[in-house]
C-alpha cells in the first residue's frame, strides 16, 4: 500500500470514528419529518384500531384526498414555479387509487387490509406516500381518509454518470403517469458500457382499472435490438386467489468477456424466452400465505462469432431448454415501516417475515430441449429486529441444473444487510453478499467491480466461479429541505471484495480489494424516486491500470 493510500485510508478511518462518537450528542435530535404538510393525525376521538375491531365496526365513507405535487398553501411552495408544475402535472386519477384498495364501503373494517393498501400504494413510483386513517365513528360506521401525494411524472431525461470507470448518457423523455391513468409512457437514446440503444417503452401495471398489467418494450440497439412482451395478473395482494401469466422476450445482442476491466472476448447472442404460467392460493391463513405455480418455459440461446473487427475468442455453447415447471412459495404477513433507511424522511416499507420458495422442471428431449435436465431453483428470506434499533435482513438463493448426473450453471448466493440506528439521523449499515457458481455456463461469469458494489475499480474487474463483498457505510440523514425538492444526506463508506476462481478467458484474482470513500446523497421529494449518489473512492489494491481516485455519479433506488 503507497504511502498516499494509507494517509487516505487512516482520514477515512477517523471520520468514521467521529461519525460515531457524534452520535450521543445527536440522539436527542428530532429526525428530519416526513412530509409534515402530507400527515394527517387520527383525531383522538376515534376508538383505536383494536377497539374498531372488537366493535366490529363497518366501513362508512372512504374519502380520497389526492394531493398534487407542491402544496401551494404553504409560503415556502406557493411560487408561481410551483403553482405552474402543479398546473402543468395531471393528478392521479381517482379511480386509480380506489382501484388499489383491498377494501370497499360496507365491509368489516380490518386494519390489516388498510396497512396493506398503504403499502400497495406506496409501491407506486408515481407516489410520493400514502396514509389511510380513520377520520371518524359513529353507530358502528368507521369513515376512512386516504392520502396520497404525487410525485412530478413527465421527466426529461438528460443524464450522464460515471460508475466503475464507465459512462453512461441517458437522453429522452418518459412520463410515470401518463394523464393521471398510473401508466408509463417513455422514449429515450441511452448510451453505456455495453451499447447505444433507442428505446420505447410502455408499462401499465391495471389496465382497466383491474389487476392486469402490462408491460412492452422495444430497443434498436447498436449491436442487435430487444423485444419484451408481458402480459400478467399477479399476486398483488396477500389474499390473492388467482394470478397467470406470459412473458416474451427476443434479444439479439454482442456479449463480451472482461479481464481487468477491459474487454478481451465478444461474441453474438440471440435470446429467446417464453414463460407461461397460472398461479393458485388458498389465501391468507393463520398468517401465512402459500402460493402455487405451474407453467411452461422455452428458453434458447444461440453463440455466434462476433462481426468482423471485434474480439474473437471462445464461443459459448448453443443452449436450448423447454420444460414445464411446479413451483410454491410460502409468506409470512410481517411488514414494518421506517423512515430514513434507504430513503430520507420518506415512509420505507421493510419485510421482516420468512419467506421461502422452491421450483422444479424437467427439461426433456422429447419437448425439444437439446438435452434432459433437471431445472432447480430455491430462496429463503428472514428478518429480524426493528428499524428504530437494529434490524437483520437476510436472503439466500440457489438455482441451477442437473443433467447426465451433474451439476450444471449452478449458482448459490446469500446475503445480509444490518442496519444499526445509532440516532434519529445517524444510521450504520453493513452489507455482506458472496456468491458461489459451479460449472457455469461460459456467458454466465461473476464479475466484481465498480459497477455492482467495489466503489472505486473499473466496471467488471474481476471474474472467476465465486465472488464476495463486505461494505460498511456511516449514513447521516440532514434536514436541509434546499428548494422544498430535495433531502440531503451524505455517508462514509469502506468496500472489500473479491473474485475466486480463474477468469474462464485467463488471469487471476488479484486476491482482496479494498477502496474507502465518502459521498453526497440527494433524495428528490417531488420528482424521480430515485437517489442521487455522488461519490469519491480511494482503491487501496489492484493493478497499476486502476486510478488512485474515482469520481462517480449514478441514481440508484436507495441510499
Amino acid at each position: 500500500m503507497s504511502k498516499n493510500h494509507r494517509l487516505w485510508l487512516t482520514v477515512m478511518l477517523v471520520m468514521a470514528t467521529l461519525c460515531g462518537s457524534m452520535t450521543t450528542a445527536w440522539a436527542k435530535d428530532a429526525p428530519p419529518p416526513v412530509e409534515p404538510e402530507f400527515a394527517r393525525p387520527r383525531p383522538a376521538h376515534v376508538p383505536s384500531d383494536d377497539q374498531l375491531v372488537a366493535l366490529g365496526a363497518i366501513i362508512g365513507k372512504i374519502e380520497l384526498n389526492r394531493r398534487t405535487v407542491f402544496d401551494t398553501t404553504n409560503s415556502e411552495t406557493d411560487g408561481w414555479v410551483f403553482r405552474t408544475a402543479n398546473k402543468l402535472h395531471k393528478t392521479t386519477r381517482a379511480s386509480v387509487i380506489a382501484s388499489q384498495l383491498l377494501f370497499k364501503t360496507g365491509q368489516t373494517y380490518d386494519p390489516r387490509l388498510v396497512s396493506e393498501s398503504e403499502r400497495i400504494l406506496r409501491s407506486n413510483e408515481f407516489l410520493f406516500d400514502a396514509a389511510i386513517v380513520p377520520m371518524a365513528y359513529r353507530d358502528g360506521v368507521v369513515d376512512l381518509l386516504v392520502t396520497t401525494r404525487d410525485l412530478w411524472s413527465i421527466e426529461p431525461e438528460l443524464s450522464w454518470s460515471r460508475s466503475g470507470g464507465e459512462n453512461e448518457s441517458v437522453f429522452g423523455i418518459e412520463d410515470e403517469n401518463f394523464l393521471g391513468t398510473g401508466a408509463l409512457i417513455g422514449a429515450r437514446f441511452e448510451s453505456d458500457l455495453d451499447r447505444d440503444a433507442k428505446l420505447l417503452y410502455f408499462s401499465d401495471r391495471q389496465i382497466g382499472r383491474r389487476w392486469l398489467s402490462l408491460d412492452v418494450l422495444y430497443s434498436d440497439n447498436s449491436d442487435g435490438s430487444a423485444a419484451y412482451f408481458s402480459l400478467r395478473r399477479p399476486f398483488f395482494a396477500l389474499d390473492t386467489r388467482r394470478a397467470g401469466g406470459l412473458t416474451l422476450l427476443d434479444n439479439d445482442r454482442i456479449d463480451s468477456l472482461y479481464r481487468l476491466g477491459d474487454e478481451v472476448v465478444d461474441y453474438a447472442h440471440d435470446e429467446t424466452f417464453v414463460d407461461a404460467w397460472v398461479g393458485w392460493s388458498p389465501g391468507l391463513i393463520d398468517g401465512w400465505v402459500r402460493r402455487w405455480r405451474l407453467g411452461v418455459v422455452d428458453h434458447e440461446h444461440r453463440f455466434f462469432a462476433p462481426p468482423e473487427g471485434m474480439l474473437a475468442g471462445a464461443v459459448p455453447a448453443d443452449r436450448k431448454l423447454i420444460y414445464p415447471y411446479l413451483s410454491v412459495e410460502l409468506v409470512q404477513d410481517q411488514f414494518i415501516k421506517a423512515s430514513n433507511v434507504e430513503q430520507i424522511s420518506r415512509t420505507e416499507d421493510f419485510y421482516l417475515g420468512t419467506r421461502l420458495f422452491a421450483s422444479v422442471g424437467y427439461a426433456g428431449t422429447s419437448l425439444g430441449s437439446d438435452r434432459s435436465a433437471w431445472m432447480l431453483s430455491g430462496g429463503a428470506q428472514r428478518g429480524f429486529g426493528s428499524a428504530k434499533k437494529r434490524m437483520l435482513l437476510l436472503n439466500a438463493d440457489t438455482s441451477g441444473r442437473i443433467e447426465s448426473g451433474r451439476t450444471a450453471n449452478a449458482l448459490v448466493s446469500a446475503s445480509a444487510r444490518y442496519y444499526h440506528r445509532l440516532s434519529p439521523k445517524w444510521l450504520r449499515f453493513m452489507t455482506m453478499r458472496a456468491v458461489k457458481g459451479v460449472n457455469l455456463d461460459l456467458d454466465q461469469p461473476l464479475q466484481i467491480g465498480g459497477d455492482n458494489g467495489l466503489r472505486g475499480y473499473p466496471a467488471r474487474y474481476q471474474s472467476g466461479d465465486g465472488r464476495m463483498l463486505f461494505s460498511i457505510e456511516q449514513r447521516y440523514f440532514t434536514d436541509w429541505y434546499p428548494w422544498r425538492i430535495l433531502r440531503v444526506g451524505g455517508a462514509v463508506f469502506v468496500d472489500v471484495g473479491r473474485s475466486f476462481g480463474d477468469n474462464p478467458v485467463g488471469g487471476q484474482s488479484l486476491g482482496w480489494l479494498r477502496s474507502v470513500g465518502f459521498g453526497l446523497r440527494l433524495a428528490p421529494t417531488r420528482g424521480a424516486g430515485k437517489v442521487f449518489h455522488i461519490d469519491v473512492s480511494f482503491p487501496l489494491d489492484g493493478d497499476p491500470s486502476v486510478d488512485s481516485v474515482q469520481i462517480s455519479l449514478d441514481r440508484k433506488v436507495g441510499f
